[in-house]
């Protein structure tokens, strides 16, 4: 399987291995990146192109830059401008953006000039861009700057919760984890603080569990709050 097979660098070009360690794709690139939907971006004299797993060009080396494929797209630029090409070579939404995210949801952030918004697959803006920075959506929110504080929408633009917060992670197992003058706490999908800001830092939750810094000591807790270790 392509996501199965692992970038390694050989002087000053790079490849892929098997997990075995054992080489499939010689190393012939200037840069490679992780497969993600069975293909990869791969630079080769300054322009990226995609390949699939036997090595075999997928999309020509048309691009300055290329993202990972998400939900059947891929970001990728051309003269400074971000658009998204498919894996039947389309660019379906043309080089318009100074930037763009990947697709989560259907739907990815977007900026041009100092304002951020959401697209749909198709390029229509479904969400305004009224932002001064939009991440990524996960588990269906997704973080939103508005002047120099974060808060979080859904995939409406309805605000979950209002900007208040200096830094911000993703949503991860119901919860993300928010940072209010100099502590980190957790929010759920509602935006009610769960866990109090009391961290120096704060990990996303996995397999239940996060990992935080408190006087200076590294401790593990679950969703409740309470110290596993």
């Amino acid at each position: 399987m392509a996501s199965e097979l692992i970038p390694f660098e050989s002087g000053t070009k790079w490849g892929y291995k098997d997990k075995n360690g054992l080489i499939v794709i010689e190393s012939i690139y200037d840069f490679a990146n992780s497969f993600s939907e069975e293909v990869a971006s791969v630079k080769l004299n300054n322009k990226w192109g995609y390949i699939d797993s036997t090595g075999r060009e997928f999309i020509p080396f048309w691009f300055d830059k290329a993202g990972f494929f998400k939900e059947g797209l891929a970001r990728v630029k051309v003269s400074g401008k971000w658009g998204y090409v498919n894996k039947n070579r389309k660019i379906v939404v043309p080089y318009h953006y100074d930037w763009v995210g990947d697709f989560c949801g259907k739907l990815a952030p977007v900026q041009v000039g100092d304002k951020s918004g959401y697209i749909n697959q198709e390029g229509n803006v479904v969400i305004n861009l009224e932002f001064s920075q939009a991440k990524n959506f996960c588990q269906g929110l997704a973080a939103i700057r508005i002047n120099n504080l974060w808060g979080y929408i859904d995939k409406t633009g309805r605000i979950i919760s209002k900007p208040q917060f200096v830094e911000v992670g993703d949503f991860s197992e119901g919860l993300a984890r928010v940072k209010i003058k100099e502590a980190w706490g957790f929010i759920n999908n509602k935006g009610e603080m769960v866990i109090q800001p009391q961290f120096y830092e704060a990990d996303n939750f996995a397999d239940g569990m996060a990992r935080v810094e408190l006087n200076n000591e590294e401790k593990y807790i679950d969703k409740n709050g309470d110290f596993m270790w």
